[in-house]
């Protein structure tokens, strides 16, 4: 490989590995201020274990989320926990 192909790639690679560096500390940043918006609720009395539950819910599909819970609540009823 010459000389200015290496440096190109060298470059480049240089470039792509400060973008990703960049990157994860912008998303250490975001779970920082995550947790102080879970700490300032915690303080004012709300239950962050079941806000954590609440906010992956609604990333879920409505569909297979009402098929989960439908699911549950026979196997709830099953056992003689509804």
């Amino acid at each position: 490989m010459n000389d200015a192909a290496y440096n190109v790639t060298a470059d480049e690679l240089r470039q792509f590995i400060e973008q990703f560096e960049h990157l994860e500390a912008e998303k250490k940043d975001i779970a920082e201020q995550q947790k102080d918006v879970m700490s300032e609720a915690k303080a004012r009395g709300y239950d962050t274990k079941v806000m954590k539950k609440i906010i992956a819910m609604r990333k879920r599909d409505r569909d297979d989320l009402a098929e989960e819970e439908a699911i549950l609540d026979i196997y709830k009823a099953a056992l003689g926990m509804a």
